[in-house]
């Protein structure tokens, strides 16, 4: 394996005042186990507030990372799975407050890394600094904004520094060298590959770019490289876990359970065990 697919270590000390977080602990539990840690994405809400919960407690106990999603009426990045799991959440209900409540129950019961996907607008309206605090309260780790506006990046980094959390970043697929040192000099924790061009919930074939990017993230910032968007079965979650530190799935669990709505909880956890062996099975094959 050449330098630059070497599995990610933590460094030997950190420039930051904070403890390392569970984000930072796990990922560096993987690596030194000589796997990619496998994480798991649902939104809170889906497909009722209570489910979403009993899912992610049985999806905890496969996953080393659960991200939470925030539903919201414009997801620009989701494809049509996550869009309407996020469209049955707000139907639902959903509020700020669940998804703190979620993660304050899963952080207490379940060793698994606590990440939130979310798009900027629902930051905004809830407050910025308030959503970096209560979310760092109750566990969470680092949250992934995927549309954060230029704008509004120094002051969202200010809040979530200042609460402890990472700002984790989706790296664009054929981003300059230069623009890929640029973010990964902003961002902490890991960063974020697509696997995939386009939306979430593709099921085609892993693009061949996908090794040669995490190669260049490699080269461009000392973070961990999470892939993701894309990983549709197990058997990419284990092509993929050959060269990244984290494979992200979230499409491919929804669907199992909108094809078992009487027992999401349980399809859930079944896709989750699906993909954790994919992933593992690619720690086997590299030792």
């Amino acid at each position: 394996m050449s330098d630059a697919f070497k599995p990610w270590s933590p460094p030997v000390s950190r420039t930051s005042s904070w403890p390392a977080t569970r984000l930072e602990r796990t990922l560096a539990a993987s690596s030194a186990e000589g796997r990619a840690a496998l994480g798991l994405y649902l939104p809170i809400g889906y497909p009722t507030r209570s489910a979403s919960v009993d899912a992610l407690h049985f999806m905890a106990q496969s996953a080393d990372v659960l991200e939470l999603g925030v539903p919201h009426t414009h997801p620009v990045l989701d494809g049509p799975v996550i869009r309407q799991a996020a469209a049955e959440a707000l139907a639902g209900g959903f509020r700020m407050r669940d998804l703190f409540a979620a993660a304050s129950e899963l952080s207490a019961s379940s060793p698994a890394a606590l990440v939130v996907m979310s798009y900027w607008a629902p930051i905004a309206e809830y407050g910025p600094r308030p959503f970096a605090y209560e979310l760092a309260a109750a566990g969470g780790s680092g949250v992934l904004i995927p549309d954060l506006p230029e704008s509004e990046a120094t002051g969202w980094q200010a809040a979530a520094g200042a609460a402890g959390l990472s700002t984790i970043a989706l790296i664009p697929a054929h981003a300059s060298a230069a623009r890929l040192a640029a973010i990964g000099a902003a961002t902490t924790g890991m960063v974020y590959a697509p696997a995939t061009p386009g939306p979430t919930g593709g099921q085609g074939p892993l693009r061949p770019y996908l090794p040669r990017l995490v190669r260049r993230l490699r080269e461009a910032t000392r973070l961990p490289v999470a892939v993701g968007i894309g990983i549709s079965t197990p058997a990419q979650a284990e092509y993929a876990s050959g060269f990244a530190d984290a494979v992200v799935v979230g499409s491919a669990v929804i669907r199992r359970m909108q094809d078992q709505p009487n027992s999401p909880a349980a399809a859930a956890a079944a896709a989750a065990r699906d993909f954790a062996e994919g992933v593992h099975s690619a720690r086997r094959t590299l030792s």
